[in-house]
């Protein structure tokens, strides 16, 4: 295997697999927004957020695969769900529902070219499997990050949400796939959607469109390449590589025509400040507010500019929030660093350590050393 094919089998194995659990994610989000807000599908975690069927399923069968195709002695996954809310004694029916989803799933996985059980796997199996992901990563050896969904408000309204999925060798990311069931393939009904607060199911756009949604984007290291593939849907086979197209940053090197994306939720990031920022840079444009890693993909594939994301103090950022979608914007032709121009620490266990003040990912280093100058001149007057 030369140099140039390095973490080519990976890659394809993380590629296959997120294309499978997104359409494991579609299936569980449509019932969830047509059970009139989930019935008992939603659990709390101890900080609140909403856990969803769909984070222990995704979990369970990455970790399946990944265990499957190289060997689970082989395998180290760092992931954000543990089994601490499935075991309780109240949580029978969650788990019921996890086990009938992952076994659906696996069913399907030859359609995805992938390891299938001989039969229906069993509760302590799939227990175990969302266990094995207990990695704390670090600065040696080789660990595969995953965010199972990371938006889960988003996926729960019905809005964007992502797969996250990355393999971090001795503390560098190598590869990333993310998989977003909801991303419009035309980007003006991402704005459409984002301005008019509309879920997935939208009557005023016709089928066509809203069908015409869903996309896989990845990337490895060093290959100055990021690519999009299509999800598949019906009994089609997944081929490899099937139609992905290459994507590229968008050339924009004026603040005042860029497209900024912020988090929805003003707990996960100062609107205020971004807000100064974008004055401070001359912006025109509204941030456009998107759930999850979608932001990434975005600029990724040329729909927005810039995203920024100043988080409350005390807050710390999660390495499977950000793996998958930093090596896709730095290989698309992207800058991704803190708000001092650093880039992002991937190596030091399960949080970003030592990162000033943010995150600034953008298309292209002239507006990037825009953005870091305004920043500055916020910082000063905020006195934040």
């Amino acid at each position: 295997m030369g140099k140039d094919d390095k973490y080519a089998e990976e890659l394809e194995v993380a590629v296959r697999v997120v294309i499978m659990v997104c359409s494991l994610c579609q299936r569980l989000q449509q019932k969830l927004v047509s059970d009139s807000g989930g019935g008992g599908h939603v659990k709390s975690k101890d900080d609140d957020s909403p856990v969803t069927v769909a984070d222990w399923s995704v979990q369970a069968t990455v970790s399946l695969i990944l265990s499957e195709t190289f060997g689970s002695e082989n395998v180290s996954i760092v992931a954000e769900e543990d089994v601490q809310t499935l075991s309780k004694a109240d949580s029978e029916g969650l788990l019921a529902a996890v086990v009938k989803a992952v076994n659906e799933c696996l069913a399907e996985a030859p359609k995805y070219g992938l390891w299938t059980p001989d039969g229906a796997l069993g509760t302590s199996q799939i227990l175990e499997a969302i266990n094995r992901c207990n990695s704390s990563g670090g600065p040696t050896g080789r660990h595969w990050v995953l965010d199972p969904v990371d938006g889960t408000l988003g996926f729960v309204r019905g809005d964007q949400y992502a797969i996250a999925l990355a393999l971090i060798e001795d503390g560098k990311v190598v590869l990333g796939v993310l998989g977003c069931p909801n991303y419009p393939l035309k980007k003006e009904l991402l704005n459409y959607l984002h301005k008019h607060n509309q879920t997935i199911s939208t009557p005023s756009l016709s089928t066509s469109e809203t069908r015409e949604k869903g996309c896989v984007m990845y990337a490895r290291k060093g290959t100055g390449e990021a690519w999009m593939q299509p999800l598949i849907h019906g009994d089609k086979k997944l081929e490899w590589p099937n139609s992905a197209r290459q994507i590229r940053v968008s050339p924009c090197v004026d603040p005042a025509l860029a497209t900024v994306c912020e988090p929805v939720e003003r707990a996960n990031s100062n609107h205020s400040f971004t807000a100064g920022v974008t004055q401070t840079m001359g912006l025109r444009t509204q941030p456009m507010r998107v759930h999850s890693m979608v932001k990434y993909a975005a600029i990724a594939c040329g729909d927005a500019e810039i995203f920024m994301k100043f988080a409350r103090s005390g807050y710390k950022e999660k390495i499977w929030d950000h793996a998958a979608g930093v090596i896709i914007v730095e290989e698309a032709g992207g800058v991704v660093t803190d708000a001092g121009g650093h880039s992002l620490d991937f190596s030091r266990g399960l949080y970003i350590e030592g990162l000033d003040r943010g995150i600034l990912a953008c298309c292209g280093a002239i507006l990037h050393e825009k953005i870091i100058g305004a920043v500055y001149a916020s910082w000063e007057a905020s006195n934040l």
